[in-house]
């Protein structure tokens, strides 16, 4: 892959000048550059800050050894950085929660290279987002603009962007790119003053299932414990990291994130992060860790260390639906995939993604598939709404 790490670019009206330059560190743009950029977004979230991006490279989670090389395509007018993209060159399709295996697979049979690929999303973590930062309209033009540019002029196979905001999406698909469409599971805070109150919105046997799952737990002799990501100790974190291993063991798959990683985001972002841990007998024996603002919730990661009926769906939901109520969050987000939150009060809401192919041919074909998809998407929308478990739906 051929990329320039330093060219002019200019706006239409030649009265904006721009160095573009393609970074493979945070520390290259610096803290102060980078969040000062991000205060700008309207729609920036903790996992495009500094902290947790830095965190991910520095720990080696996310770097040119596990398949993420950064290559951050950054605008900069002089000193100051006027728009950015997270970007990283890929040598596989993990961690991104947007499949393309069989687009890879199909290059791979027609004797071509898939990979590297260029992937701008935020590593192993399927929440959407500002994609293109900028700190006006025009910047956020060229930026697109560079990109597309440098797609054109590097032999790459492919650029995908994931999970992008609505507004995002639209302008990418003006500028060529094929929009995809997926559904997560939210649940909304509808004013809701305790738990109670939420279940008493829920049909009858929705709300009757989830107390007999709570019974299962609290008959159990499960308590929790709650914990404000500043108040972490290096003990809670090493047992949340044994928790996040043995939920990978148990898909007989491997850990993304190291230990390193989770320790550095307990450092630089605590006013962000809150850990629940389920205890028997005064002993922990499971956990789930949020991230979080002051209005959206966002569930990451569980694990338990011993089986008890439903502790999972109390751990990963049913307390962080606490959380949220009592600290008056809007909006929990659940991750990706799983269809069977709605029967705990989650409704669909749709996501996109957006792709550029080199060739041709393989674009037409993936573009014919994506129009097929998103049809069937549609229709898998509807037909969740109409099954929304709330007695008045929403």
């Amino acid at each position: 892959m051929n990329l320039t790490s330093n060219s002019t670019v200019t706006d239409n009206s030649d009265t904006l000048h721009y160095r573009m330059r393609i970074l493979s560190s945070m520390s290259d743009i610096g803290q102060k550059q980078w969040d000062g950029l991000l205060a700008t977004q309207q729609e920036a979230n903790p996992f495009l800050s500094y902290a947790f991006l830095d965190a991910l490279h520095e720990s080696g989670s996310a770097s040119k050894k596990t398949g993420w090389r950064p290559v951050f395509l950054t605008l900069w007018d002089q000193d100051r950085l006027a728009a950015a993209m997270p970007l990283y060159e890929k040598s596989h399709s993990y961690g991104e929660y947007v499949f393309d295996w069989a687009w890879a697979d199909a290059y791979q049979r027609h004797g071509l290279n898939y990979y590297p690929k260029l992937l701008s999303a935020i590593p192993f973590t399927p929440v959407s987002g500002v994609r293109l930062l900028a700190s006006d309209q025009s910047a956020r033009d060229i930026l697109l603009q560079t990109l597309c540019k440098l797609q054109e002029s590097s032999g790459i196979s492919s650029t995908h962007i994931l999970f992008p905001t609505d507004i995002e999406a639209r302008q990418l698909g003006e500028a060529g790119f094929l929009l995809r469409t997926g559904v997560q599971f939210h649940w909304l805070n509808q004013g809701y003053q305790d738990f109670e109150h939420f279940l008493s919105t829920l049909e009858q046997k929705k709300r009757k299932n989830i107390r007999a799952e709570r019974r299962k737990v609290f008959d159990a002799e499960v308590s929790f414990r709650h914990v404000a990501g500043a108040d972490m100790t290096e003990d809670d974190w090493h047992f949340f990291k044994r928790c996040y291993d043995h939920t990978y063991s148990d898909h007989h798959s491997t850990p993304y994130l190291n230990l390193d990683f989770f320790l550095r985001i307990g450092q630089s972002m605590p006013q962000n992060i809150h850990l629940i841990f389920a205890q028997k007998n005064g002993k922990p024996i499971a956990s789930s860790l949020l991230i979080h603002t002051q209005k959206t919730v966002y569930g990451r990661y569980w694990g338990a260390l011993e089986y008890v009926p439903c502790l999972h769906f109390e751990t990963a939901y049913y307390q962080p639906l606490e959380f949220c109520i009592a600290e008056g969050m809007q909006v929990f987000e659940g991750g990706a995939q799983g269809e069977h939150k709605m029967a705990r009060g989650f409704l669909p809401q749709k996501t996109f993604s957006a792709h550029w192919l080199a060739q041709p041919e393989f674009s037409d074909a993936v573009a014919v598939f994506l129009q097929r998809e998103a049809g069937g998407m549609e229709d898998y929308i509807s037909e969740l709404n109409e099954r929304a478990p709330y007695r008045n739906k929403q």
